[in-house]
């Protein structure tokens, strides 16, 4: 069933009012006619089952059938910040980073970083990531459209990172603890309600940035033997966060 989004202002009594590029998706791409079912998430917890009631200029009609709460989100909001790694990458770690349930994705410049901030194109490229978040969290049912921020430098990744509860710094030199048993050490101390994920580009990160992270208060964390290219180190550690906050 085909999912979408929408503010509370849509959404009057028994009706959500679906417009812009969602109504033409409905009425031209899709073809959907009267009577079909859709599911609209309000992003602030809910989610309604709709059916399409009217069709008119840049307006999709459709009637709430029942309302719920939209219970797909993690329960620690998870704050992916990734270092730039070359070319279209980024584009897949954003899909995939929402597919895990990532609640903000972050890129920053490093050390090592191959790809650099143009700022000439920087406003048109975070656009454009959101536009693959938005259509991520539609694919696979999520209650809320996860941010992309534009480019930070290293220095204010730190900042941003942390104000995370608990911020894991995904290194693959020495003095790092397994990922799983982090969780677990920071768990028994204290509630996580938001986790900073930092990783690195194709180069990974330098001693001094390692140290400067250290000094910030972040855990240096490491994700196994193996040496993992930057897309799969984001997905991996997501996909461990997720296992230790909701299947474990």
């Amino acid at each position: 069933m085909p999912k979408f989004f929408a503010n509370k202002n849509q959404i009057e009594n028994d009706h959500i009012n679906i417009v812009g590029d969602d109504a033409h998706h409905i009425s031209r791409s899709l073809r959907m006619a009267m009577g079909e079912k859709i599911t609209v998430s309000d992003g602030e917890g809910f989610e309604y089952l709709c059916e399409l009631d009217g069709f008119f200029d840049g307006t999709v009609s459709a009637k709430i059938l029942t309302k719920r709460i939209d219970d797909k989100e993690m329960p620690v909001r998870v704050h992916l910040f990734q270092a730039l790694p070359k070319g279209e990458k980024l584009d897949m770690i954003i899909q995939k980073s929402v597919e895990c349930g990532a609640f903000a994705v972050t890129p920053f410049e490093s050390e090592f970083c191959i790809a650099k901030v143009k700022g000439d194109s920087e406003q048109r490229k975070t656009e454009r990531r959101n536009k693959i978040a938005l259509e991520a969290a539609k694919q696979c049912g999520r209650g809320m459209i996860p941010s992309v921020n534009p480019t930070l430098s290293f220095d204010a990744m730190l900042e941003e990172a942390s104000k995370c509860d608990a911020a894991l710094f995904c290194y693959e030199g020495e003095g790092t603890e397994p990922f799983g048993k982090a969780i677990k050490r920071l768990r028994d101390t204290k509630k996580i309600e938001s986790l900073a994920l930092i990783i690195g580009s194709e180069g990974g990160f330098s001693d001094k940035e390692a140290e400067r992270a250290s000094d910030a208060g972040f855990l240096k964390i490491g994700l196994g033997k193996r040496i993992l290219r930057a897309e799969t180190a984001a997905i991996l550690a997501l996909s461990c966060t997720v296992y230790e906050f909701e299947l474990s």
